[in-house]
């Protein structure tokens, strides 16, 4: 049965599982000193360096967490803490990801203003006036690679050009493994990466800051990962994150563009049912990325209905699927409430076929209509009003 919510959780690459099996048992901490300790220690930094060079970064520039949240908050407010002397306003955009605007409403507790950078309705920061919130005092721009939600890639270079020489954090969650991320290239100060999108385990992701930019660390320990991560590093999880690396190294453009083939076979499918509309932009887009919305209906039920029929999809971000609030990212692109409320994501990924598709076609368009069928506003309509 297909599962297309690749963007709430990938399965672990069976590569990944082999390369960590031996770490599992093993006991040796990387801070001890013993041979045992330099085994794992060894491990580890073999790890970092092929995460490094996903990047195009250097292995001394990669700091491991516990994912993707831990490095969002080492970057937002580790650097917004070690540099408020500098300034205290930072920019975020309207459609980052909820532990970056958990860490800007953090920070507006605690004496920092904050600016949402606005998005036009594709989810593009609107460039010029993400120009115009750049203060004398702002020391941070945070704005995400591209939106897993409705998988629109930004255009980080205009960004850069856009902010001068402000530092830039990117979140490059839903974009790493995708298309290209080249920190010299896109000309990041800090970058969040997370394994588990790249068919890694879970539990464990990482923060490259660029060599001479200063943060706080935010969990206090005994000086692992340079200072800056306190507590005994996961050797087993930090080594699947560096083979799920060098996968995606030799993977990731042939698997784009067969992704993308099936992605655009399916929104074409989709948005063939009456009153289905994209949702992100169409060209500039993640290539596993279809987010859409079905008129007159909640995307709930739709996921629950198709959850019966054995397909997997999510209505948005799964860290935020727990609250009955619209997307903060479909209303930031100007979408009604009705019209967030009923949108709905497949994200496909490294184990769906062409097969799956043809199976979501088939048993979407009757889902649609059964409940469409069940829904006053689709009822007045057909009846002419309105």
């Amino acid at each position: 049965m297909p599962y297309m919510d690749y963007v709430s959780g990938c399965p672990v690459d069976e590569r990944v599982v082999e390369a960590m099996l031996p770490y599992f048992k093993h006991p040796g901490n990387p801070s001890s000193i013993h041979s045992v300790g330099l085994e794992a220690r060894n491990a580890m930094e073999e790890a970092r360096g092929k995460v490094a060079s996903l990047i195009n970064a250097d292995s001394s520039e990669i700091v491991f967490t516990s994912g993707a949240t831990e490095a969002n908050n080492l970057a937002i407010i580790g650097y917004a803490m070690r540099n408020k002397s500098k300034g205290k306003h930072i920019i975020v955009s309207a459609i980052e990801h909820i532990s970056i605007i958990n860490c800007a409403k953090f920070l507006q507790k605690n004496g920092f203003e904050v600016d949402y950078a606005p998005v036009d309705r594709y989810g593009k920061v609107k460039l010029d006036e993400l120009e115009n919130l750049v203060r004398e005092d702002t020391i941070l721009v945070s704005i995400q690679h591209a939106n897993p939600e409705i998988g629109t890639i930004q255009d980080i270079e205009k960004v850069r050009d856009a902010i001068k020489d402000v530092t830039l954090h990117v979140d490059a969650t839903a974009s790493l493994g995708k298309i290209e991320v080249n920190v010299e290239r896109l000309g990041v100060d800090m970058l969040t990466l997370s394994s588990n999108d790249i068919y890694g385990p879970r539990g464990v992701g990482a923060l490259y800051i660029r060599k001479g930019v200063r943060v706080n660390p935010i969990i206090l320990g005994g000086g692992q990962e340079r200072g800056l991560r306190g507590g005994t590093e996961n050797v087993a999880a930090i080594v699947g994150f560096g083979r799920a690396a060098e996968i995606t190294m030799e993977e990731w453009k042939s698997e784009a563009e067969r992704l993308k083939k099936m992605r655009d076979r399916l929104i074409e499918g989709l948005l063939k049912i009456e009153d289905t509309f994209l949702n992100g932009h169409p060209t500039d887009r993640l290539p596993n990325n279809a987010s859409v919305r079905f008129s007159y209906i909640e995307g709930e039920s739709i996921i629950l209905s198709l959850d019966m029929e054995g397909i997997q999809a999510s209505t948005g971000s799964a860290c935020t699927s727990k609250t009955l609030q619209p997307s903060h990212v479909l209303m930031a692109i100007g979408l009604k409430h009705e019209e967030a409320h009923g949108s709905v994501v497949f994200s496909l990924g490294r184990w769906n076929k062409e097969e799956d598709v043809d199976y979501v076609l088939e048993k979407l368009p009757p889902i649609i209509e059964r409940l469409r069928m069940m829904s006053p506003l689709y009822l007045k309509k057909k009846k002419g009003g309105g």
